[in-house]
């Protein structure tokens, strides 16, 4: 635990110096009580981006992708960050349930709905995991959209980007639902919709560029002019 006091500054001050980052809606991130934030997912690194932009010394727990603890580095810095793996492909109850317990106790989850990284920068379906784990822990979801600028919309080395957070989506069907599936999944149906809506309004209004169409290359593209 003490090691996450002295590396959330080191990798605060690192992510400045190797990387231009606009931080948009930051007073949306509550303090006080937690939230499950649900960023979209482009980069391993993305986790790191946005807890260091928020800078909270109350710990996040991050629920990521086993294979990403294969990489030593970044897996010792997501562990130190609050990571913890989940086997998405075995039905990792264990772990979901040891994550919703600590988010009723008060520690906010940071859980990527799409469940993987997007290969083009566009958002892919959502999965129904972040809803169920806000709505049975009580927290609200907080949209975040990731935004980098880079012809292929990629994270790459001293790029820029954008942290984007949105208004609190609130779970409270989810919630009363309880253990009746049937009204479970109608809520999360709405909660996805809701989220995904977001998500691509937060895009659209604070992108540095559009999505690419259909047949289009990056290099058929011009640069974005530099801030």
């Amino acid at each position: 635990m003490i090691l996450y006091y002295i590396v959330l500054p080191i990798v605060w001050v690192l992510i400045h110096i190797l990387w231009r980052i606009e931080v948009i809606g930051l007073d949306r991130v509550p303090r006080d009580r937690p939230v499950v934030l649900a960023p979209n997912h482009i980069s391993d690194l993305d986790p790191v981006f946005v807890l260091g932009m928020i800078f909270d010394f109350h710990r996040y727990r991050i629920l990521a992708k086993k294979e990403l603890f294969q990489n030593p580095v970044i897996g010792w810095v997501l562990g130190c960050l609050g990571a913890v793996p989940i086997d998405r492909g075995a039905g990792d109850t264990e772990t979901v349930n040891r994550v919703i317990a600590e988010c009723k106790a008060g520690t906010s989850v940071l859980i990527f709905p799409e469940g993987t990284r997007s290969k083009d920068g566009k958002l892919g379906k959502l999965k129904s995991g972040a809803f169920v784990i806000a709505g049975q822990a009580g927290a609200n979801l907080l949209p975040c959209r990731i935004i980098y600028d880079t012809p292929d919309q990629r994270m790459h080395l001293f790029c820029r980007m954008r942290i984007c957070f949105g208004e609190e989506i609130p779970v409270a069907e989810v919630t009363a639902a309880g253990d009746d599936m049937r009204k479970q999944a109608r809520a999360v149906r709405g909660l996805r919709k809701q989220l995904t809506e977001e998500l691509e309004a937060l895009y659209a209004a604070h992108t540095f560029r559009p999505a690419l169409t259909a047949g289009e290359t990056p290099a058929a593209r011009p640069e974005a002019d530099e801030a």
